[in-house]
């Protein structure tokens, strides 16, 4: 899979969350899996202040798109933000947090595609 086949809004995501300085950014394609959503986008940033900062810009990208998410969840806390967009499912975490939830491994079967986009591995 390449960023061209991916949803803009999964593109939309990893991008503005690459410019505002998140790391690990990683998409999950769950379509085979007959998930609740068709992607996961996961990234981490060093910290809860950060990880505000990369939640306010993806919305805000997205809004300015015509696409507003269903939900924000953990927004207060900011150790793992949910941004619901139906079809697209963006975590954004702390490091820590990130780890100790391993959502990858959870999801360990779903094609897994790394940021800057480029060639796909399985899980």
């Amino acid at each position: 899979m390449t960023s061209t086949t991916l949803p803009e809004t999964v593109r939309l995501a990893a991008a503005t969350a690459h410019d505002k300085k998140a790391f690990d950014i990683v998409v999950l394609d769950l379509r085979a899996r007959g998930a609740f959503t068709d992607h996961f986008v996961l990234c981490s940033g060093r910290s809860t202040r950060q990880v505000k900062a990369i939640v306010d810009g993806i919305t805000e990208r997205l809004r300015e798109e015509g696409r507003r998410p269903s939900l924000v969840e953990g927004y207060d806390h900011a150790e793992w933000v949910l941004i619901d967009c139906f079809d697209v499912v963006i975590h954004v975490f702390t490091d820590e947090t990130r780890r100790f939830y391993d959502l990858e491994r959870l999801w360990g079967s779903a094609e897994r595609i790394e940021y800057p986009f480029g060639e796909a591995a399985h899980g």
